[in-house]
């Protein structure tokens, strides 16, 4: 009984230990962000690392499940004789959830792995320390530019994942099933929300980018120096970004609604 006490209050301790490790070092490196504002080389070659090289497999999988979406709801609303309103079940779906929830776990595993395994080598190699004993602070140099880019990414990214789905809806349902044209427009027009859809998509796509950016940096920076403790830290990265997006996205979900 008392070793199951203690193994609890031990598991207790580390946890709270790490997270408070975590948000000591997420405040030191937002703090280092009005100093990136005189060197935006170094944000704009991260959001290219982190953004662009992953804006293929957000559109490909944006067109895939937008198409997806087309069909499962032009079979659904035919019954009811209401596939007229498929623009609106395809961008209320894209919009509002499957956008930003689906980018961040695409981009957990594309650039969240890669960021993690970038940093932990570099700890590996001692690059970390290198720059240390040059007077350069690694927590500015190495961490907040790669916090700051997956910020600004993440929100374009999801909007990119969710307007090449319109579009995939759109060539499923209109060019292939036989869906009016104005009707798939006119409708999502009038019934998609700015305030209560749009804006609410974006505030997810934020939170999602800080949550898995943060989650990829520490991981890294935290790590074991030794390849097996690199691989174990990017495969924390991975499982990690999944499940706190997932649980986000139903606390969000309950706040906006």
């Amino acid at each position: 009984m008392f070793n199951w006490f203690a193994q609890i209050g031990h598991i207790s301790i580390s946890f709270f230990s790490r997270l408070g490790k975590e948000v000591i070092l997420f405040f030191q490196t937002t703090a280092c962000f009005a100093d990136l504002l005189s060197r935006p080389g170094l944000i704009i070659q991260q959001i290219f690392s982190v953004g662009v090289r992953s804006m293929l497999i957000i559109i490909v999988s944006g067109f895939f499940v937008g198409m997806v979406l087309g069909l499962q709801g032009y079979n659904t609303l035919v019954d009811f004789g209401a596939e007229e309103s498929l623009g609106v079940v395809v961008a209320l779906s894209l919009v509002r959830e499957l956008g930003p929830v689906v980018t961040a776990l695409l981009y957990a595993g594309r650039a969240g792995s890669a960021l993690t395994a970038e940093i932990g080598l570099m700890k590996a190699t001692e690059q970390l320390s290198g720059l240390e004993m040059m007077a350069v602070n690694p927590v500015e140099r190495i961490l907040a530019p790669r916090l700051l880019a997956g910020i600004i990414s993440m929100p374009l990214l999801a909007a990119m994942f969710s307007a090449v789905g319109v579009f995939g809806g759109y060539l499923i349902g209109v060019e292939m099933l036989g869906v009016d044209s104005g009707s798939y427009w006119s409708q999502m027009q009038a019934k998609v929300d700015y305030h209560q859809d749009v804006l609410n998509g974006v505030i997810k796509s934020v939170v999602f980018g800080i949550v898995v950016t943060w989650i990829a940096v520490y991981e890294g920076y935290s790590c074991t120096p030794t390849s097996e403790g690199v691989s174990s830290a990017t495969t924390r990265t991975v499982v990690n970004s999944a499940l706190i997006v997932l649980g986000l996205d139903f606390l969000l979900t309950a706040l906006m609604l």
